[in-house]
């Protein structure tokens, strides 16, 4: 039974794919692809790896002893480092390093991890840091350490968690408790977000460490806490092994069936159902569109043994909000009503059914999303909430001043199921009188025209899930507003001071003084529905499928024990709740003779 805490007191979905019509078509297209598809498991000796294994090549791990996984990297493993967020390998974090609590965003809880123990008093932090543990080196995990990682986002302005641990003025240890000392006025969402989602190091490697190693080095040897070790790589795959000496173990009887874990760099869509299908992925976080096809074709008993964390639609935990993203510097989007038309004009069910084909599931009006519904206040929804309705979105238009004008929406090129999503969204405007063009650039032009606000229209999906609402809100309101706007925040270019204030006193709430937090996103919310700054459309998943060959018990909503976060992406192993689901995993039976 793994123990929940309240503590006292931030991967991409990659977007591409095709979209199947029916089970039949997936078949065919299964059948020709397997056929032709090589096992990427059977690759040319490592180009470099860790030192232990130089020589090795990833063809010789027994298949009945091996976890392969896939969906989170696009290119070759070659960093280690878990600050160089974007280039670190796939299990970086999570594997090899760990943070001091999880997140549970199913249960919307908190686990104790590296630390056992955190607790606010005043403008001061205790931590206390679990005894026990040891590096991968076999020296000890200490206090020292846990100050040194606040220390050093606290020093090195490169490091990607500076932003949260800004109000910090000192961390000191002494043995395994760790004194954090804050200004008077701590941000306490932002150093909550600290405490899940950025990892500890050792201060003995670290510290020999240049400012810029420290941050972006490679880190090819790298000395960590986690369940696994670096075992070797090469330009399509890294491969870990157990580590023996793992103190989650002893201390919370947790283990991997599999002695070897081996993530595969991303292919095509297709590439990546081939070998899904095949069996030589077993564990995959890829777009597939169409998966649903194949889990519920024949009454699910199409013969593919693939699992998605739910048995039926949605199929998908949700990942992150897709947002009509208005340029609210341009008429007619500046206008308020103008905005309303478009979110009544919509049909989101639509696009989930037609697009998606039910492995997503609609946006509810805030945006926010179902892990932060007791956020929500229903009666601020019942009252302002919109919803697809094309006679009002007409009546919303008639007063917006908006004179037929052509309007531009982009998405990156080769998004495949975002441009199939403009094409509902063209036709649903247009229906009630505005007309829209997608436009498909590609996808540094794509950006480079959202941060500089020379678009009309976009879909964005900077909302990703989190433990509050303060970073959703904080996307959507930030203040000032740049000539070229940075770090996805407030691409909109949505100017209200009053709403920003609001987001800054979330920020700066105790997280146990509910009462206020709820007071404050209660008028973020309210002030959201009315302007519509963003229009929430739909949630993308948090894609998942797992093949039954060699493994099974993968997470699952339909029993108590695997209800995990079924995702390697970054931000989520190693922060959220994948290693229980990793631990979780079974062999499958072997055949019946």
């Amino acid at each position: 039974m793994r123990s929940k805490t309240k503590l006292a007191g931030t991967g991409r979905a990659h977007r591409t794919g095709v979209r199947w019509a029916s089970m039949a078509a997936a078949a065919v297209l299964v059948a020709g692809l397997a056929s032709a598809c090589t096992n990427s498991s059977k690759s040319s000796t490592p180009t470099s790896s860790s030192s232990s294994s130089s020589s090795a090549s990833l063809a010789g791990f027994p298949r009945s002893d091996t976890l392969y996984t896939s969906g989170t990297a696009y290119a070759p493993p070659s960093n280690w480092n878990p600050f160089n967020i974007g280039n670190m390998a796939t299990g970086t974090q999570g594997l090899v390093y760990e943070p001091l609590f999880l997140y549970d965003p199913i249960h919307n809880k908190y686990d104790p991890w590296l630390a056992t123990s955190g607790s606010w008093s005043g403008d001061t932090y205790t931590i206390g840091v679990r005894s026990g543990v040891k590096w991968s080196n076999g020296t000890p995990l200490t206090g020292a350490d846990v100050a040194y990682s606040i220390n050093l986002a606290r020093t090195n302005k490169s490091d990607p968690f500076a932003s949260n641990v800004a109000t910090v003025t000192s961390a000191t240890a002494s043995g395994n408790t760790v004194t954090v000392r804050f200004t008077s006025s701590p941000a306490y969402t932002a150093w909550q977000d600290y405490l899940w989602k950025a990892p500890v190091v050792p201060q003995a490697v670290w510290s020999k460490l240049s400012a810029a190693n420290q941050i972006t080095g490679a880190n090819k040897n790298p000395v960590g806490t986690g369940p696994m070790l670096l075992d070797t790589y090469n330009s399509t795959e890294v491969a870990y092994k157990d580590n023996p000496n793992w103190w989650g173990v002893k201390q919370l009887s947790l283990s991997f069936k599999f002695k070897y874990l081996v993530d595969v760099v991303n292919g095509s869509n297709n590439v990546e159902l081939s070998a899904l299908t095949a069996g030589q992925i077993d564990w995959s976080n890829n777009f597939l569109p169409g998966i649903n096809e194949l889990v519920s074709g024949l009454n699910g008993n199409a013969g593919y043994g693939f699992k998605t964390y739910y048995p039926s639609s949605p199929y998908m935990l949700s990942a992150n909000t897709v947002w009509l993203e208005p340029n609210t510097t341009k008429a007619p989007m500046s206008n308020v009503n103008f905005r309303k038309a478009l979110a009544y004009a919509i049909n989101p069910a639509q696009i989930v059914s037609a697009v998606y084909g039910g492995i997503t599931k609609p946006a509810g009006p805030t945006g926010l999303l179902p892990n932060l519904s007791s956020y929500i206040n229903s009666g601020v929804v019942s009252k302002y909430a919109f919803s697809y309705n094309p006679t009002l979105a007409k009546q919303y238009l008639a007063k917006s001043g908006y004179s037929g004008q052509n309007i531009t929406l982009e998405v990156p090129d080769g998004w495949t199921d975002w441009m199939a999503g403009t094409q509902v969204i063209q036709q649903d405007a247009a229906a009630v009188g505005i007309k829209i063009t997608p436009v498909y650039p590609q996808a540094p032009a794509r950006q480079a025209d959202l941060t500089s606000g020379n678009y009309d229209l976009a879909l964005d999906n900077n909302a990703s899930l989190d433990s509050t609402p303060w970073s959703y809100f904080q996307r959507v309101y930030n203040l000032p507003i740049d000539k070229q706007q940075t770090a996805q925040l407030n691409w909109e270019r949505y100017s209200s001071p009053s709403d920003w204030k609001l987001v800054q006193q979330a920020g700066a709430t105790p997280v146990t003084d509910t009462s206020k937090l709820d007071s404050i996103y209660t008028q973020l919310e309210t002030s959201f529905l009315q302007q519509l700054p963003e229009i929430p459309v739909w949630y993308n998943g948090a894609w998942f499928q797992g093949n039954t060959k060699y493994w099974t018990s993968y997470p699952s909503s339909s029993t108590s024990v695997d209800q995990n976060t079924p995702v390697m992406w970054y931000g989520y192993l190693g922060a959220m709740t994948t290693v229980y689901a990793l631990a979780d995993l079974r062999p499958a039976p072997a055949p019946s003779s």
